[in-house]
């Protein structure tokens, strides 16, 4: 939950403004906004990457500044646009946040995730060195490697922050059934643009101005929503 919460980059701007928003567990809500709303920053302050300058941000009931931040990460996964792969195996990718597990575990995470296939078809399969931040892979590729690496971490929270976006939209439905997979029965903030991708989720709340302004189902604000239409780029035939 965020409690009327604001924030700004130390200036006097704020970015977020009495914004307030609950996810309950196990459900799954889009962040949808333009440029610079504050989508964005609500995901780095629950994974605690700053602190509000007022209300809070609770897991649980619980304020993430009374949580450790050791447990906190573990708790807490990202998958970001720009994933970051280290110049390791896949398997050593896929495996950062449980160093110790097994080929199966590993296997699974990745099957789960869309990339076996791929993974498979590489020089060494899941010894094949990776180059520093992966750029011997696709987009897409990487993408994967990283959905793999989130669910074998296995966080309570899951946050995905324009997950797709760098994926090109002709493949972009191949990473969607993974994200699918990895949101089934998770607590998950979803941030997107592209509809499909924000239809995956449960609910949907606008953030305009640094304030959730609408919350709804997809269908609901396609429906009855102007500002969602506009923001998604769909035209007003949708609604008709």
């Amino acid at each position: 939950s965020f409690e009327d919460v604001s924030f700004s980059y130390g200036d006097d701007r704020p970015v977020l403004a009495g914004f307030t928003l609950r996810i309950p567990a196990a459900t799954s809500l889009a962040l949808v906004g333009s440029t610079g709303s504050g989508k964005s920053t609500a995901a780095a302050l629950l994974a605690r990457f700053y602190d509000p300058d007022e209300g809070r941000v609770a897991i649980g009931g619980v304020d993430v500044r009374e949580i450790r931040i050791d447990e906190l990460r573990r708790g807490v996964g990202l998958v970001f646009e720009e994933t970051f792969l280290f110049g390791d195996t896949v398997r050593g990718n896929v495996g950062f946040a449980l160093p110790q597990a097994d080929e199966e575990t590993i296997r699974r995470a990745a099957g789960l995730a869309g990339a076996a296939d791929f993974v498979e078809r590489l020089p060494e399969g899941y010894e094949t060195m990776l180059g520093e931040r992966g750029f011997s892979l696709s987009g897409g590729q990487r993408q994967r490697i990283a959905i793999a690496r989130a669910i074998l971490a296995d966080p309570h929270v899951l946050i995905l922050d324009d997950a797709t976006s760098a994926v090109d939209a002709t493949k972009e439905h191949e990473i969607r059934a993974a994200l699918a997979e990895v949101m089934a029965g998770r607590t998950t903030l979803v941030i997107a643009h592209r509809p499909a991708t924000v239809a995956l989720a449960d609910r949907v709340a606008i953030v305009e101005d640094g304030r959730v302004v609408e919350q709804g189902t997809h269908a609901e604000l396609v429906d009855r929503s102007a500002r969602y239409r506009s923001l998604l780029a769909l035209g007003e035939e949708v609604a008709a």
